[in-house]
């Protein structure tokens, strides 16, 4: 139903919203004027009197790389963003963006210095994790950990409180008519009746096995899936600490001084939860003792006096900010009130709640650890003294096989392998990381690489022995298989035949009983087919579903079964439930539909915005300046027309 919605976006109600927006635009573009040119010039965006500088392009271009990263889940390099024109679209979204803020704020809609204030400091990022109160400092520190200023941050939560003020007014003044959500009710309550008879290989005779002709025909029409790609044979050397790791011995007297060092930080504290309440007298403080020993919250202690209770869940003394409170705090038992503790921040009471005891640990339990470190770093330390000494004798000129053999190191011959990590076999060779076939690939036949480094502590070099070019396998390799799929191709044909036949006579007026009896089928009837549940049917294919949910009663549909073989039938009936039900759906979906319609609604205002305001030479862009800003060459006139074409 997003159609549906898109239609009533460019109704007449939906108009004079966006018509009202336009006399903003209109005002915007007769009252409001460039600072002079030299914005254009160092500015990304020029949207009025908003700029996007290159540092704030740079930042939008890192936050749309993440997240398309994250969503495909590998990196995005600036060759494919540039293949793909990514710097244009996301400099596009970005400039509509800043034309309806532009316009927005010069419209008078924009928050008060109380309500920003008000609004920053419900961010929890920006709360001290202890007082739970807001912290300037860290909020600056975040800013500067993102690249960004308070003032810029100011700007765009500003921009985000305004339009989100503008599609609450545009949802809350929009309401879709009932007819909208009527169709949206009855499209998920309809059901439908169809009658279907299934033809498989059976229904029509075999076809005759292929002639070698047709085979090599067939090979012809599918070059594309059969050609084999570029294979290569490779010679690979590996500097690998799991190698060499395994056999190292361990020196006791090393494993000794490493705990020595590591005792402390191996050593786990004493963790305490407890509860702090400050108090402005020992008076004060012997209440709320009291209070805590009958067992009263400390949360409504503390508001009954008008202070904040500090709450420390499973932390060490080091924790707890005031020396003197910690001290005292830790020389309680679970479940104990403190009297007035006199701090370097004044006066305090404490309640522990919990104590879990610390643990010093023994040379005997952290062994194993300490082992695998000290083999780890042995064994780091022995791949880089192998590298270098491979390294040494391919410098002064000896091959891979006679260097890697001067260094002690073991090599080891690929058979054919694609680029992809494939053998000729189509088996994938497992443990073989993407970054040597990438190294490989681009050498020449008998090129060596330099060691290069693997990560994890791991390196290696590489030689590329031979170079199998692309090629059409010869017709005796894929027989077998070709003929198969051959068979499958002429079976699905006469299948195709047989089912035309027999679907013309069902259009011409014959029951299903009757056409199905005559193709030796029983007839199968799907009754209450709903959209709801019919991806749990399992005697009808994808295909067929598709069709019987796009047909109307009386249609004969040809589908793929859910087996090799056809189904043939009819849409007996769709059925609507125009009960109470139908209502209920009605009005429920009116509310998301209106969200949606606004939405959209905003949308289009921003587009309207950017066009508006370029016709008035308002928005200018600087495609050059954006990628330079994110590290990308410069346009050559080709890669030009070539977007232009």
């Amino acid at each position: 139903m997003l159609a549906a919605t898109r239609v009533f976006a460019k109704s007449w109600p939906a108009r004079v919203l966006v018509g009202l927006l336009m006399v903003g635009f209109v005002f915007f573009g007769v009252r409001s004027g460039l600072q002079g040119s030299s914005h254009a010039a160092s500015s990304v965006i020029v949207a009025g009197p908003r700029k996007v500088t290159p540092d704030d392009f740079k930042r939008a271009w890192d936050n749309f790389k993440r997240g398309a990263e994250q969503q495909a889940g590998q990196p995005l390099s600036l060759e494919v963003a540039d293949k793909n024109h990514l710097d244009k679209r996301v400099l596009d979204s970005l400039a509509t963006q800043e034309a309806l803020a532009a316009v927005i704020t010069r419209m008078g809609i924009h928050p008060s210095d109380k309500l920003l204030a008000g609004e920053l400091q419900k961010i929890p990022a920006f709360f001290d994790p202890v007082t739970g109160r807001f912290d300037k400092a860290q909020y600056e520190q975040m800013m500067r950990e993102n690249g960004l200023t308070p003032p810029q941050f100011d700007r765009i939560l500003a921009d985000q409180i305004a339009q989100a003020h503008v599609a609450a007014a545009l949802q809350a003044g929009v309401r879709v008519p009932r007819a909208y959500t009527a169709l949206v009710a009855i499209y998920g309550l309809e059901s439908r009746d169809f009658s279907y008879f299934a033809l498989g290989p059976q229904s029509v005779p075999p076809p005759a096995l292929p002639t070698d002709a047709q085979l090599a025909q067939f090979m012809k029409e599918n070059a594309s899936q059969l050609m084999r790609p570029e294979f290569r044979v490779l010679t690979l050397v590996r500097f690998s600490p799991a190698l060499v790791g395994a056999s190292l011995p361990i020196d006791e007297a090393e494993l000794k001084k490493r705990f020595d060092f590591r005792k402390d930080t191996l050593t786990r504290p004493e963790i305490r939860t407890l509860v702090q309440i400050p108090a402005k007298d020992a008076a004060t403080a012997a209440q709320i003792a009291a209070r805590l020993s009958r067992g009263e919250a400390p949360e409504a202690i503390a508001r009954s006096l008008g202070v904040d209770a500090i709450t420390y869940a499973d932390k060490p003394k080091a924790a707890i900010a005031d020396r003197q409170v910690a001290e005292a705090a830790f020389a309680l038992a679970a479940g104990q009130v403190s009297g007035a503790i006199k701090g370097a921040l004044g006066l305090a009471v404490v309640k522990v709640a919990k104590v879990t005891p610390g643990h010093v640990p023994t040379l005997e339990e952290v062994r194993p650890a300490l082992e695998a470190e000290l083999r780890k770093d042995a064994a780091g330390e022995k791949v880089y003294a192998l590298s270098q000494a491979y390294d040494d004798a391919h410098a002064k000129g000896a091959g891979l096989a006679e260097a890697a053999q001067k260094a002690g190191v073991p090599i080891m011959t690929l058979p054919p392998i694609s680029r992809q990590g494939v053998l000729v076999t189509g088996q994938p060779v497992q443990g073989l990381p993407p970054k040597v076939l990438e190294t490989a690939f681009n050498l020449p036949q008998g090129g060596e690489s330099e060691v290069e480094e693997l990560g994890g502590g791991e390196y290696y070099a590489v030689k590329v022995e031979k170079v199998v070019a692309p090629a059409m396998p010869a017709l005796a390799e894929v027989r077998p298989i070709l003929t198969r799929y051959w068979m499958s191709r002429e079976m699905m044909k006469r299948l195709q035949a047989r089912a035309d036949e027999l679907s013309a006579r069902l259009k011409k007026g014959e029951s299903v009983e009757a056409v199905a009896t005559a193709a030796g089928a029983g007839v199968t009837r799907a009754v209450g087919l709903d959209r709801a549940s019919a991806g749990q049917n399992k005697t009808l294919s994808q295909d067929a579903l598709i069709k019987v949910f796009g047909a109307r009663p009386g249609d004969v549909l040809v589908a793929e079964g859910t087996a090799f073989g056809l189904v043939v039938g009819k849409l007996d009936a769709v059925h609507i439930d125009g009960g109470p039900k139908l209502a209920q759906l009605t009005e429920a979906a009116r509310p998301q539909m209106s969200q949606t319609i606004a939405r959209e609604i905003l949308e289009s205002a921003s587009v309207a915005a950017g066009a508006e305001l370029r016709r008035a030479g308002k928005l200018k862009t600087n495609p050059a300046l954006a990628r330079s800003a994110i590290g990308m060459e410069p346009e050559t006139p080709d890669a030009k027309a070539g977007k232009a074409k």
